[in-house]
């Protein structure tokens, strides 16, 4: 059985109100759940209901009121160097060209310069970015740049990928594109990875099991498996008859019919 690489148990979060003697909000609460080495888990829900807090919480950015969150047996308790992070927005230095951008994180734990540049521009060529290694960011398109920040991500080997819509911001061909990328390089490197979406396809085409969400607080109302063939591409898990039934199930779960009547 594989080990388990990221683990909530019983997790909440409460934040302070802005009113003044109000009783906090609660973003998640009772969130238990776990993801196994090399899986790939999505997260569902709606607006607000502390996906993205969860994965706060998994990065050690921000602790748990209650419970706890676990990468490989040890408890979160801040930044932790076995978890990379990667957001909507790509953040590169625009002051620094691509290859230098991906060396960042090597570059902060005092990697050797020769071995950041060999795992930059190898990453680089990976998320087929061989010839911009010195462009800077301002040079590239959108997809062009979350490649750049994937490769960022991986650069320092990470046990875990926590990624927090990276490409909601991208046009419906350049998403596609970027998805195939992700899944090819997971399934190569073999990464476990926990991705919040509000894409119902994208996380079915991309993932091993997708967990859906309640309302806030939020909590796990349904764990799905998904058992359709190559998970490595979703261009592939798009094209195929089986992904109906799941899309219908998670609208179902997630009242989306009724929000459009």
């Amino acid at each position: 059985m594989p080990a388990i690489r990221l683990e909530c148990r019983n997790v909440a979060k409460r934040f302070a109100s802005v009113k003044k003697n109000a009783a906090p909000i609660v973003a998640v609460q009772n969130l238990t759940f776990s993801v196994a080495d090399g899986e790939v888990v999505s997260l569902i829900g709606p607006s607000g209901c502390g996906k993205s807090t969860l994965l706060n919480m998994g990065s050690g950015l921000d602790p748990a009121s209650d419970g706890e969150v676990l990468v490989d047996g040890e408890k979160v308790t801040g930044p932790n160097e076995h978890v990379a992070f990667m957001l909507q927005k790509d953040l590169l230095l625009p002051w620094r060209n691509i290859r230098e951008n991906v060396e960042f994180g090597l570059e902060i734990r005092g990697r050797p310069a020769s071995e950041r540049r060999a795992i930059a521009l190898n990453l680089l060529a990976k998320c087929r970015l061989p010839n911009f290694a010195e462009h800077y960011p301002h040079q590239l398109s959108g997809g062009m740049r979350q490649r750049a920040a994937l490769a960022r991500t991986l650069a320092v080997d990470p046990a875990v990928l926590l990624l927090d819509e990276p490409f909601s911001a991208l046009d419906a061909q350049t998403k596609m594109v970027l998805q195939q990328d992700l899944a090819r390089t997971l399934a190569e490197t073999g990464k476990t990875a926990l991705f919040v979406t509000h894409d119902l396809v994208e996380a079915i085409a991309l993932s091993n099991r997708v967990l859906v969400m309640s309302q806030r607080p939020g909590r796990v109302i349904e764990e799905i498996k998904v058992d359709i063939p190559n998970r490595e591409n979703p261009m592939e898990r798009r094209k195929s008859p089986s992904i109906g039934p799941y899309v219908a199930r998670l609208m179902e779960l997630l009242h989306i019919d009724e929000t459009l009547n």
